[in-house]
């Protein structure tokens, strides 16, 4: 055991006078050329090739990096003993993981392996900067086989950076956009004002038909997933949804589900707020990809209504008033006409070379009278899908049995009569999802059998209304009206003395005089 510490010291006597000898004999430039060609001649024979992601690029982040390291906290597996750190940024929903200091994780593309590994060195003292860097230096590490490069680059890439930015809009907190101040712009060059987005309706507690509900959502999954197809088809990728019906129908609820199905940001378009054409189109600029315009109650907004009608002899649209109390200018007119929005500004915001200034944009509109809208405004290209809310139906009718009274079976709430009773009235009383929702939030507390008898006497009140109102009005409810007609007119008689009623007032006051006289 002694020899064997012996030989070990004397190695490393002579190990160290070797090293002596070459420092005082190569000088430092030729012994890091030496070690770079040897660095040379082992990558040229090494199956793997590296690439490096740092944090930063000069002065400024690297986009590739952060995208990296959200890509790889939700997407690649890590390793054995891999140690991760936890993370939530602002405005985020969710946590987020994070790669520790020389930790590996792999993952696979196109049926190649990748590695990566996170590097974390300390940085050197830095001289003064207006800008101070952190402490330390961070990197991502790409290991790839050589044969594989030309497969995974830089396509791999492009999948990281589109994977990073839909993980990062499904994390964070949706926005509701509106123009509460028409085209002006704020301190920082925006023209909207956010809020965030909570409201909780999906395609699961909407009130409609399944079958409906599929259709709409497969569209949409097309259209979200159709990138390469709009591209290659030479459109424009965005697509436009008509929503018309009764009100209550659950046209909100059918925007609000569509923007959490597809995690976009909803932009509350407000007409009335907007000044001209010109800033009609300033708001679209400043709208982002990946986004829902909505424009509610398009009809009552402006002055849309269909031409062929008003070519027809319909009378022209009264003058408004203004905020201040002035008028406004005749639309006509050449001055009124520069200050307010044409439909022709609404069909070029819709679908004009303006509508194509970014990507991934839904149009939606809203409606109680479709016939009121022009049909250049309905045509395919601006409102695609033309999607009618109806009245409550009977598979609409167990979503919202669901929902408010949790009952997935009705005979076991012994209520199978009741449903029956439900399924034969509910088309005939034409009932809106909004009302049968009110009646089931108020029995709610009563029981599910008790609320949905209750919910049953409502729909043949309404049905029996709603025949006696198709069926006409009876002789004694005419007589009844054409006394009411009676009544009104002796009131607007009796409510008009500025006219005549002063003058006969006046000779009836100088009768009595003259009489009063006579009998003195």
């Amino acid at each position: 055991m002694r020899e064997y510490w012996t030989w070990l010291a004397s190695l490393m006597g002579a190990v160290a006078f070797l090293q002596g000898v070459v420092h005082a004999v190569f000088p430092a430039e030729l012994r890091a050329a030496v070690a770079r060609l040897l660095g040379r001649a082992t990558r040229a024979f090494s199956p793997y090739c590296y690439f490096d992601v740092t944090e930063t690029e000069g002065m400024s982040t690297n986009e590739i990096y952060d995208a990296v390291q959200l890509y790889l906290s939700s997407s690649a597996a890590p390793a054995a003993g891999a140690r991760l750190s936890l993370s939530r940024p602002h405005n985020a929903s969710s946590f987020t993981f994070g790669l520790a200091a020389s930790d590996r994780v792999f993952d696979g593309f196109r049926g190649a392996a990748v590695t990566w590994e996170h590097v974390v060195a300390p940085r050197q003292t830095q001289g003064f900067s207006w800008r101070p860097l952190p402490e330390e230096k961070r990197r991502f590490t790409l290991r790839i086989r050589r044969g594989d490069r030309e497969k995974l680059l830089p396509a791999y890439l492009d999948h990281i950076l589109a994977s990073a930015a839909d993980i990062r809009r499904r994390s964070q907190d949706r926005l509701l956009y509106t123009n509460a101040r028409g085209g002006a712009m704020d301190a920082r060059g925006l023209p909207w004002d956010p809020v965030p987005f909570k409201h909780p309706s999906t395609f699961d507690t909407l009130a409609m038909d399944p079958e409906r509900k599929a259709a709409i959502m497969a569209d949409l999954r097309d259209f979200a997933d159709g990138s390469a197809f709009y591209e290659r088809t030479g459109r424009a990728w965005k697509r436009g949804y008509l929503l018309y019906g009764p009100p209550g129908t659950g046209k909100s609820s059918m925007i609000a589900a569509m923007a959490n199905h597809l995690g976009y940001d909803v932009y509350d378009l407000e007409l009335t707020e907007v000044g001209s054409n010109a800033e009609l189109r300033k708001l679209l600029m400043k709208t982002t990809s990946k986004s829902i315009i909505v424009i509610e109650d398009i009809d009552c907004s402006v002055d849309l209504t269909n031409r062929a009608a008003a070519a027809a002899g319909a009378p022209p649209p009264k003058p408004r008033a203004s905020i201040d109390g002035a008028i406004d200018q005749d639309a006509s007119s050449p001055a009124g006409a520069a200050r307010s929005i044409t439909l022709s500004g609404l069909l070029n915001f819709t679908d004009g070379l303006w509508s194509c200034c970014g990507s991934e944009r839904i149009f939606v509109f809203t409606t109680n009278h479709i016939e009121k809208l022009d049909p250049a405004l309905l045509r395919s290209g601006r409102m695609d899908m033309h999607i009618f809310m109806s009245y409550c139906t009977f598979p609409a009718l167990k979503i919202l049995l669901q929902n408010y009274l949790d009952l997935q079976d009705s005979s076991a709430a012994g209520a199978g009569a009741v449903m029956a009773g439900l399924e034969s009235w509910i088309d005939a009383a034409e009932i809106t999802p909004a009302d049968v929702s009110e009646v089931l939030i108020k029995n709610r507390r009563n029981g599910s059998k008790q609320a949905m008898e209750q919910l049953l006497e409502v729909l043949k009140a309404r049905a029996e209304k709603r025949r006696r109102r198709e069926s006409g009005p009876s002789p004694a409810a005419g007589k009844v009206a054409g006394g009411d007609d009676e009544e009104e007119e002796e009131k607007r008689a009796l409510e008009s003395p500025k006219g005549g009623g002063k003058e006969q007032g006046a000779m009836d006051g100088q009768d009595e005089e003259t009489e009063a006289k006579k009998q003195l």
